[in-house]
């Protein structure tokens, strides 16, 4: 189960874990990235490494025994919900899902408010994906219990952005000074935004490859220059493939096209092959949030250089150290 991840840095310091409610996430919502600092980040990435380190041990442990997860999914999901539903028991807490809201009473009328106030008498945390903007924040409005944005809708998807960057700092070694490349779909991808605005707490230049129905917001671009970061646009990877140490490659979807002949005529300028990788650097990595279509060549999976599926394996350090620490115990 381990055996795609990198070992952890021997330098990092062993975390004592027990109750820890004087955390400065105890109890606390995780609705976006802006809650977030680097010393914050560190904080993290060095628990999830504790977390790496005792599932490689032991497996499981019973560091939440007693402590109830809700998963509350208004949107197909894989990887997010399972790694949460994962991260919770190998901590050794239960999980109630609901994956699947038309056999909850969402299906007669029943509000999102209604419904976190509901699984909150139960659980401990909730963990929400939902179709609309903002919906993680006014579920944290009227909720008890700690929230975990788990994506809403275009808007944000911290824990992705979180397990991210916890990539690019394994897999590198560093985040500082990197070029990082983001590709595909930069308009609706939630993803990418988020991931975007935690790279500005680092020195880094980002570059964005895509179609002009697809490019990335505006408003985020000047979010983002406004925090001095170097910024440029292309509708092609060649310009700026040599010189990037991350290429994030996301789906080009066929469903925001009007006309389906302009997404068969950009289909192949957006897919990453064994030929695309020749002219990559040695040391380099490339990024998916999953789940991919065509973008990137199964012949690519092969390359030392594909992260994407141990990408997909942090996830779950990110969201177990996440539980622990807004529940109290680390």
């Amino acid at each position: 189960m381990t055996k795609n991840i990198p070992p952890i840095n021997s330098k990092i310091p062993h975390l004592p874990f027990g109750d820890h409610q004087d955390s400065p996430f105890y109890g606390r919502d995780i609705i976006s990235v802006k809650q977030f600092n680097r010393e914050h980040l560190d904080y993290i990435f060095d628990v999830a490494h504790e977390m790496y380190e005792m599932v490689a041990r032991v497996g499981s442990f019973d560091l939440l025994k007693g402590k109830i997860l809700a998963s509350l999914f208004y949107e197909p999901s894989t990887r997010t919900s399972s790694s949460f539903t994962s991260a919770m028991e190998r901590l050794g807490g239960s999980v109630i899902p609901i994956n699947n809201v038309s056999y909850s009473s969402v299906t007669k009328g029943e509000s999102l408010p209604d419904t976190v106030r509901t699984l909150e008498a139960y659980a401990d945390v909730i963990v929400l994906r939902h179709p609309e903007v903002g919906s993680s924040a006014l579920a944290a409005k009227y909720a008890r219990k700690p929230i975990i944005n788990a994506g809403d809708g275009i808007g944000e998807h911290p824990t992705q952005a979180l397990l991210d960057l916890f990539t690019i700092h394994e897999e590198l070694g560093q985040v500082d000074g990197l070029t990082v490349t983001l590709m595909g779909d930069l308009k609706y991808g939630r993803t990418v935004h988020s991931l975007a605005r935690l790279l500005t707490l680092y020195d880094v230049k980002l570059n964005y490859v895509s179609p002009d129905l697809l490019s990335f917001p505006s408003e985020l671009f000047d979010e983002i220059a406004a925090t001095g970061i170097s910024q440029a646009s292309y509708q092609s990877l060649s310009p700026v493939l040599a010189d990037t140490d991350v290429l994030y490659v996301t789906r080009v979807q066929k469903e925001r096209f009007e006309d389906p002949v302009n997404h068969e005529a950009l289909k192949g300028a957006y897919v990453v092959t064994t030929d695309t990788m020749t002219d990559a650097k040695e040391k380099m990595i490339v990024m998916h949030p999953l789940p991919r279509v065509w973008e990137i060549d199964m012949a690519v999976d092969e390359d030392p250089r594909a992260a994407y599926f141990r990408q997909m394996a942090y996830g779950q350090y990110i969201r177990m150290a996440l539980l622990a620490m807004v529940l109290g115990k680390a």
